[in-house]
């Protein structure tokens, strides 16, 4: 179980040491040159603001917003949800300087799109140098899979066939672009206008490809951007969020009301026109780094490693076969097909609560007090709530015309082993695809899906 987390964490001052599936064209080793050397801000990999602070074993400072103070000063107490970091409370670094708190530039994007909430500092001290490992929620595929395995009991019989023929479904309509992505991981290259349109049109089958498509054009931009604003926040050891939140937003309608990128589903035309609205200079390579990038991390996240990428294929293979060739993406196609459950509300506590026990205990053992998302190290940082040996001051903040924050009133409240209730609307389906078809849901309208959520005693907190 150790080994399965730490496969899920990313240490980006050390070599990569994640096993892989054989017969890939380029290595995780390749990808971490390219990326640190050949990048503008590729630097930053390695020694971001965020990571150097982490390893200074110094008391770190972090910003979060809740909609709902009362409720925490009521209870006394702090809960977390799941998300990218799989179960602590979201927040962003803080850097002390004399004219008060300056927020990473993802903490201004929090104060500036979410006004009606309350910001609050957090003090974390903590007993040792943090370890630089971040949890990257791509590679929780297998942990996913099996954690529904192990309490699938809590299904009924009716419920479980529903999940599993909606499973086989996705993959039959997607598996011929999952077939093209793992022979482009091989080296076998496709076309990247048509890969692009391919991947599109697969999206609504395999939700986890938008994720995966989505992180894949975040990376790009943040590593690649060269803007003022990019380079500004470079000066201060910062990746630029507001890259990526932009695209998504000019990406798919009403993302601002839920973030929802399994709806993330740009084809090639819109994907050109999006980069080139964000920065016209990185239009000629986008759609090749798509192609290769999302290929090769489609391999390492959806396959076993004990697997050969050139001998997989998801045309005419049975589920039982899948969950041992590609427990990754099995487990991240169950994963998201639970939350469309009539039952979600009550079955959510059951899978997650046990993913979040697991990851407490790793990072108990590894002393990580602080998690972070591990994708790229860009300021998404959270709260382990039952870390034994680092103490916890919270306090509610202001923000002044200058965009510091100061603290106000301290906050009596303590962390708990629990997670908030987190609630996802029913998808119903008008009718159920088959291989070569695409999924449908009622007048063609994709459901939204909660993500990345933080909260606080039941009050939902989305960053």
């Amino acid at each position: 179980m150790h080994d399965e987390w730490e496969h899920v964490h990313t240490d980006y001052t050390q070599p990569p040491q994640r096993a892989a599936p054989a017969s890939l064209a380029e290595s995780e080793d390749d990808w971490r040159r390219y990326l640190e050397g050949d990048t503008p801000n590729g630097w930053m990999l390695r020694h971001s603001a965020m990571t150097e602070a982490l390893a200074s074993g110094k008391p770190l400072y972090l910003l979060h917003t809740t909609k709902d103070i009362t409720a925490i000063r009521t209870s006394g107490e702090l809960h977390v949800s799941t998300g990218c970091l799989v179960g602590a409370l979201y927040c962003s670094p803080l850097v002390r300087q004399r004219a008060g708190w300056r927020p990473h530039n993802l903490g201004a994007y929090l104060l500036q799109t979410k006004p009606d909430t309350t910001p609050i500092i957090f003090e974390v001290i903590p007993d040792a140098p943090i370890p630089t490992k971040g949890v990257d929620y791509l590679h929780l595929g297998t942990i996913h899979l099996r954690t529904y395995l192990r309490y699938q009991s809590f299904l009924t019989r009716a419920e479980s066939d529903q999940l599993d023929d909606a499973v086989l479904a996705g993959l039959g309509a997607a598996a011929e672009f999952l077939d093209t992505a793992l022979r482009n991981a091989a080296g076998r290259a496709t076309a990247a206008p048509g890969f692009i349109d391919q991947l599109s049109a697969a999206v609504p089958a395999v939700p986890f490809l938008g994720y995966l498509y989505f992180e894949v054009l975040s990376e790009y931009l943040m590593l690649h951007s060269a803007t003022p604003e990019t380079k500004a926040y470079a000066q201060a050891g910062e990746l630029n969020n507001w890259l990526y939140k932009r695209l998504a937003f000019a990406a798919v309608d009403g993302m601002h009301e839920l973030f929802d990128l399994a709806r993330f589903q740009p084809r090639h035309p819109q994907l050109i026109q999006l980069i080139g609205s964000a920065e016209p200079a990185l239009v000629p390579g986008v759609a090749e780094y798509v192609r290769r990038r999302l290929s090769h991390l489609l391999a390492l996240t959806a396959l076993h490693p004990s697997q050969d990428a050139t001998s997989v294929t998801f045309q005419g293979a049975d589920l039982g076969t899948l969950r041992k060739v590609a427990p990754g993406l099995i487990g991240q196609m169950v994963f998201r097909e639970v939350r469309y459950m009539p039952r979600y509300q009550q079955l959510y506590h059951c899978f997650e609560k046990a993913k979040a026990l697991e990851a407490w205990d790793y990072w108990n053992r590894e002393g990580i007090p602080t998690p972070f998302n591990g994708l790229l190290p860009k300021g998404e940082i959270g709260v382990h709530p039952v870390y034994p040996r680092s103490a916890i001051r919270a306090w509610t903040a202001t923000q002044d015309s200058e965009g510091f924050v100061h603290p106000v009133q301290e906050v009596t409240a303590s962390f708990t082993p629990h997670l908030a209730s987190w609630w996802a609307p029913p998808r119903h389906r008008v009718q159920k695809p088959t291989a070569g078809s695409q999924v449908m849901v009622d007048g063609g309208i994709p459901c939204p899906l909660p993500s990345h959520r933080s909260s606080i005693k039941g009050i939902s907190a989305c960053p």
